[in-house]
């Protein structure tokens, strides 16, 4: 397989492209003013715990509190002292591991093979392996007395042995300059760190197989079962306090409004291993298949390892001589003693080790011998890299090289067209059929459609083409656009299930090269795949797309039709109650011409109804589904009547609101009173006071005053025999804060 590692480092973001055979096999992002934090080592304090969740809040000096599980809670007693005096095969239990293929993890994620890959060869770690973990409490900061790490080295037990020997020899140091040299090289270029579930994988299933050898080591298991089985789940409130200082891991980036998720189980990676010192196991990964090879590695850190500690070794340790593999174990120990000095001193939370940025991580992650080669754009960060490459593995340096060239780089590779595909809502498969990727908040939805692709012979046959051909786009997409959570997949109804299987076999062996831990159920009846990917960073639609202004995230807006009757009907309701001459519609230029030309007829309806002039006022800067209703009186006077987004809700669902009963109400005792005289005016007045303070809601209160002289001055109206529209007797019976019921014109309309 043809791979080539693409850096554009040139501006203020930088991203990586792992190019496999023409295609991107895995794109990562990472802009300067938001640069992620996984992997990087916090010194922290816890501020809230919640039994309820059995999690904890910690504050680690960033903007948000960070997220601590009771499974990422590592307690033991004798850790703050940095000395285990158990050796591997004598240990109680051991954090949970997941697989081991972590530690050939994406940069800065961590990343699971699906389990629904298919079958590992002979020499891969059976993954059922036991993976309980223990009663825990976090990792407390070290008094300043405390010892660091030493690496020892001790004589490597027979395989399958159960019991090291004594670990008390200290290991001698290089015997050349040239090592020595080297060391300080990677120690100055190297200071990352990643998630401990990116590491702790291969050591459950490396020892485990081993274990499982011998009657003593299933015996052994065995009782570690029952153990587990009877001993009390830890809880949260056990094992943290609020105020308690805490070193932790960042194992997932902040997303959306949830802080940063931790972890106090540490690891530290370097080029060939990964350093776990909370977990007494060696993993071998399972991609190294030599058996004679696989053993060999084991032994050499058997024997150089610090009693009580972890090591992964990674796919590229592979035939690396035991010179190499010892200075990385130096060096990722002097890491951690570092770390610890530095929590030792600090007060405050804060950071205590960062991990590298996204280019030495690709380039220690990713730029393997399988790599062809490693090209970036940016000089300085050219020579960064080689002087990267050169203390790490000097076998590759020749392999990295300089953009140049006047094109970008990412067009030079055909790179940036492919990234627009990525971020596209229909993805176009080469039969012609495509998926539709919708992004929501809570699940992914993809759905198959055939297209243009009409198949040669039968309709299931062409069927079963398109979704085979789709089932390897989807998991290319997933990975690509680093698309996580719930993921549902709608492929085309197929009535035979052999063809089922066949394209759940094609989707199968396409997750099986993914890294990113996958759940997957089969294909049901109406050929949909309910799938779970899990989520560490943002997708790219996420980092390079924010909700559109216009519609709110919502990917559509009311149609101009819609608006236009929204109006109608609020001028139904409002129009009667208020008796001003003159209605004014303020709205978006399409809603204005829709009303002027193929509404109009309903538009002067309404105005015959309520006798009333209604005009129509275009504004090109409102949103389309905006729009405002003023009244104007005689003199002048114009106050907001009422709007989009004005709540109208009754008090009892399925019931008329109250307001409206009073109107009808109004009208029913008022058909008597039409020359109320004196009193009738009186109670007009009143009336037209109360009237004011009830709709308060929709005027402007600059206007009230005016409003409650005009309408008082109607009630008086009355007291000249009923005359004029301010007379009628309807809006002086009216009271209790009940709008006035229409005037004549509009009852008939009505």
């Amino acid at each position: 397989m043809s791979s080539i590692l693409v850096i554009n480092a040139a501006g203020r973001e930088t991203r990586v492209a792992l190019v496999e055979n023409g295609q991107i096999a895995e794109f990562y992002l990472e802009r300067k003013k938001d640069k992620g934090i996984v992997g990087n080592i916090y010194k922290g304090r816890v501020t809230r715990v919640l039994p309820g969740m059995q999690a904890a809040f910690v504050e680690i000096g960033q903007e948000k509190a960070a997220f601590l599980y009771v499974s990422d809670v590592y307690y033991d007693p004798e850790f703050s002292k940095h000395h285990f005096e158990l050796t591997e095969g004598e240990h109680d239990e051991a954090p949970e591991v997941p697989d081991d293929d972590a530690e050939d993890a994406a940069p800065g994620e961590q990343h699971h093979h699906a389990e629904v890959s298919p079958p590992a060869p002979a020499q891969t770690v059976d993954a059922a392996v036991d993976a309980a973990t223990p009663p825990a409490a976090a990792v407390a900061a070290p008094a300043p007395s405390t010892p660091v790490f030493e690496m020892v080295e001790h004589p490597v037990p027979a395989e399958g042995a159960a019991e090291p020997a004594s670990p008390n020899a200290a290991l001698p140091a290089p015997s050349t300059e040239e090592q020595v040299a080297a060391l300080g090289a990677v120690q100055s270029a190297l200071s990352g760190s990643e998630v401990v579930a990116q590491a702790l994988a291969a050591a459950r299933a490396e020892s485990g197989e081993l274990r499982k050898n011998t009657p003593e080591q299933k015996h052994r298991e065995k009782r570690r079962e029952e153990e587990r089985k009877q001993r009390k789940p830890a809880r949260i409130e056990e094992l943290l306090k609020v105020g308690q200082e805490v070193v932790v891991q960042i194992s997932k980036d902040p997303i959306g409004t949830k802080g940063a998720r931790t972890t106090s189980h540490i690891s530290i990676p370097g080029r060939h291993l990964v350093f776990m010192p909370t977990v007494d196991h060696v993993g071998i990964s399972r991609r190294i298949s030599n058996e004679k090879e696989r053993r060999r590695l084991r032994e050499i850190v058997d024997r150089l390892r610090p009693p009580g500690t972890g090591f992964i070794v990674r796919t590229v340790a592979e035939n690396v001589p035991s010179e190499k593999l010892e200075a990385d174990i130096r060096f990722l120990i002097e890491v951690w003693n570092e770390t610890m000095r530095k929590s030792e001193k600090r007060h405050q939370p804060g950071l205590l080790h960062p991990d590298l940025d996204l280019i030495l991580r690709a380039t220690r992650d990713l730029f393997a011998q399988d790599v062809e080669r490693l090209v970036i754009d940016d000089r300085d960060e050219y020579e960064r890299v080689v002087n990267f490459v050169t203390a790490q593995d000097p076998a590759l340096k020749d392999r990295v090289l300089l953009h140049d060239n006047d094109e970008t780089i990412f067009d030079a590779y055909g790179i940036e067209e492919e990234i627009k595909r990525a971020t596209a809502r229909k993805v176009w498969l080469k039969s012609g059929g495509y998926l539709i990727v919708d992004q929501a908040e809570a699940l992914t939805a993809i759905d198959v459609n055939s297209g243009r692709y009409v198949g040669k012979k039968s309709l299931e046959e062409t069927i079963t083409r398109i979704n085979v051909e789709a089932a390897k786009e989807i998991v290319y997409q997933l990975r690509l656009r680093n698309i996580g959570g719930i993921i549902i997949c709608d492929f085309i109804d197929m009535e035979k299930q052999q063809n089922r299987d066949k394209v759940f076999k094609a989707l199968q062996e396409a997750l099986g090269r993914d890294k990113a831990k996958t759940n997957v159920l089969r294909i049901s009846e109406l050929g949909l795949v309910e799938m779970t990917r899990k989520r560490v960073r943002e997708s790219i639609g996420r980092v390079l797309y924010e909700d559109c202004a216009y519609c709110d995230g919502q990917g559509a807006v009311k149609t101009t039709t819609t608006v236009a009757y929204e109006i109608f009907r609020e001028l139904r309701r409002s129009a009667g109650t208020y008796k001003d001459p003159v209605l004014s519609i303020n709205c978006q230029h399409e809603v204005a011409n829709l009303l002027q030309g193929e509404e109009k007829s309903e538009l002067r309806h309404l105005m015959d109804r309520f006798n009333k002039s209604i005009q129509i006022r275009s504004h090109n800067d409102y949103h389309r589904e905006r729009y405002d209703i003023y009244a104007r009186s005689a003199t002048g006077n114009e106050y907001k009547v009422a709007g989009a987004g004005e709540s109208h809700e009754p008090t009892q669902y399925g019931q008329p609101k109250r307001q409206s009963e009073g109107r009808g109400e109004g009208r029913d005792r008022g058909g008597g009173g039409g020359g109320g005289g004196g009193g009738g005016g009186g109670g007009g007045g009143g009336g037209g006071g109360r009237r004011d303070r009830d709709r308060n809601k929709n005027r402007d209160r600059g206007d009230r005053g005016d409003r409650g002289r005009r309408e008082g001055g109607g009630g008086g109206g009355g007291n000249g025999g009923g005359k004029g529209p301010g007379a009628s007797a309807p809006r002086a019976q009216a009271g209790g804060g009940q709008p006035p019921a229409p005037s004549a014109p509009a009852a008939d309309g009505t």
